[in-house]
């Protein structure tokens, strides 16, 4: 487990400690690198691999280990995360650790619908337990 960044805006120890939870709760093995970018490199790689021309606040890529498990890179921006933050009224850290285990659980090929019912589906409820016991 790798946790990079110029910035961390959470102390790597407890992003390590999100991923594992998340990695233990789904009872899943596999290797997760969270990256902390800039609002220009999220905007970079979001226009790269999503074609959208701004930064976002998470993105996740996995790759099958050929060893059976996973390998996963979650990209997390902390500015979209503060802007996010604020305007829903909630802490910084806990918005983080949102991201964290939302980008975790991508990568280990969770998925939602986007739109109106992607905080009703069963990933985003799942993802709300994480966040209640880590946050």
């Amino acid at each position: 487990m790798a946790v990079s960044g110029r910035r961390l805006p959470l102390p790597a120890a407890l992003v390590r400690r999100v991923v594992e939870a998340v990695l233990q709760g789904e009872r899943r093995r596999a290797l997760i690198s969270v990256t902390f970018l800039g609002r220009d490199a999220m905007r970079r790689l979001n226009g790269r691999h999503k074609g959208h021309d701004r930064p976002t606040d998470v993105l996740s890529f996995a790759l099958a280990d050929p060893t059976g498990g996973t390998l996963g890179d979650v990209y997390v921006c902390a500015w979209v995360a503060e802007r996010e933050a604020r305007s829903r009224g909630i802490p910084l850290r806990q918005e983080l650790i949102r991201l964290v285990v939302h980008g975790t659980l991508h990568a280990l090929g969770r998925d939602h619908p986007e739109g109106e019912g992607r905080t009703a589906s069963p990933m985003w409820r799942r993802q709300e337990r994480y966040v209640s016991a880590l946050a």
